[in-house]
């Protein structure tokens, strides 16, 4: 017996489901490891090169963290559809290698900015790629679980930079390049490990499908994403989103930077304080999101997620930025991120759209989020140089703007398999 694209199934290997998953996961570790990496080189940057806040802007706008990842996702996403999450998700880590190895033999603002945009190509291309794979390889039952996992990479690259950037901090700028030669080199191992990997039994079959259609059968292509099936849940996505990330964005690649011009913090007690929070909202997507999200009321999970972090990122508006009052923000945020907008959007980007156009859907949307990003990046700089209380409350209200989005309009796809979810869609 074979499937229509004539591959002999076998038997669930729950190990291997597991590799799978963490391999194509792997893209937020290298994803939030380029941009925090940034953040905790940035102030380097600024002695070293004597940056204005001018050029912290665009660094910030057009790096992994916002527009040219935006670019990538936009492209990586519609080619991800055609061509196959497998043929995306492994080549573009010899990019963002060779995007890297500007960083680290960076001599210069110039080569800074080049480096940085792109890298942020070939993360934006690697997202849609690796999260349509996750979800359509994911066993039944345990597709937030799957997910998540990915969600722990991406906290897991930040404290893993953050920490080398603690041991190596004696050697300045030298420490900077050494932290994004790691990552250089993880990409390069990390584009044979995948060459090992199987193409998504599902997007197979769908390219099948559409292959033996009628000739006047319609291709699935980019407009079908802008008729009204679809353009609500595209639109609900990326509002929700787009809110949250303005705020995740920024406190990313602003944060060590915002402590020690604001808050007069050392870098070693500023990295350390973001390290820490990175380690908190991996324990937390362990503990709840991977455990409940595929078996209780999804819309729940995320309205109490977005209360905690709205509270969270209140006090930093209303007290001065303390030592106690950023280590109560700290742990507030990030116990709340861990089962909020970031892992949502994974999952529910990859339920809410059909196999062929599941990529190219996430794409849009990352796009669209990341440049909004890239846009209000320009602005942090000389928010912050004009006093972080003004800055503070803009954030809160975007984290409060992307909790009424998700509580209103939050899907409840906990138990329903991606057949079920193509069905009603359809229907």
């Amino acid at each position: 017996m074979t499937t229509t694209s004539g591959v002999v199934p076998t038997g669930r290997d729950e190990a291997s489901d597991w590799k799978n998953t963490i391999l194509a996961g792997l893209a937020n570790y290298i994803d939030a490891g380029s941009i925090v990496a940034g953040s905790a080189a940035l102030s380097l940057w600024v002695a070293e090169y004597g940056l204005s806040n001018d050029l912290v802007g665009i660094i910030g706008a057009f790096g992994p963290n916002a527009i040219s990842a935006g670019i990538g996702a936009f492209v990586g996403g519609r080619l991800c559809d055609r061509l196959g999450r497998k043929k995306i998700y492994q080549y573009d880590m010899l990019f963002y290698a060779f995007g890297m190895l500007w960083l680290v033999f960076a001599m210069n603002a110039w080569m800074i900015v080049v480096g940085f945009f792109l890298v942020g190509l070939a993360v934006g291309a690697d997202i849609p790629a690796s999260w349509s794979l996750i979800a359509e390889t994911a066993p039944q039952g345990k597709r937030g679980a799957h997910s998540g996992v990915a969600q722990v990479l991406w906290y897991l690259g930040p404290v893993v930079v953050l920490l080398m950037f603690l041991v190596l901090s004696p050697l300045g700028l030298l420490g900077a390049r050494i932290v994004f030669a790691h990552l250089a080199i993880l990409a390069v191992a990390l584009t044979f490990l995948r060459s090992r990997m199987n193409e998504s039994q599902r997007w197979l079959e769908a390219q099948e499908e559409e292959a033996s259609a009628t000739v006047a059968a319609p291709k699935a292509g980019l407009k079908d994403l802008f008729t009204p099936r679809y353009l609500g849940a595209m639109s609900f996505l990326a509002g929700m989103y787009v809110f949250w990330n303005l705020w995740a964005g920024t406190n990313g690649f602003f944060f060590p930077y915002i402590l020690r011009t604001v808050g007069n913090q050392s870098q070693a007690m500023a990295v350390g304080i973001q390290a820490l929070s990175f380690l908190i909202g991996m324990l937390t997507i362990w503990q709840v999101f991977m455990r409940l999200s595929d078996r209780v009321n999804q819309r729940l999970l995320f309205i109490a997620s977005a209360v905690i972090q709205v509270i969270g990122m209140a006090l930093l508006a209303i007290f001065p930025l303390t030592l106690p009052i950023a280590l109560i923000h700290v742990f507030l945020m990030a116990f709340g991120q861990g089962f909020g907008a970031q892992c949502f959007f994974q999952l529910w980007s990859a339920e809410m759209f059909p196999t062929l156009l599941r990529s190219t859907a996430q794409g849009v949307m990352f796009a669209v989020v990341r440049i909004a990003l890239g846009i209000f990046s320009f602005f942090v700089p000389a928010l912050t140089s004009t006093g972080f209380t003004t800055l503070a409350w803009i954030l809160t209200g975007f984290l409060a703007i992307s909790g009424l989005i998700g509580g209103i309009w939050a899907p409840r796809n906990e138990g329903k398999s991606l057949d079920e979810l193509e069905a009603r869609m359809e229907a």
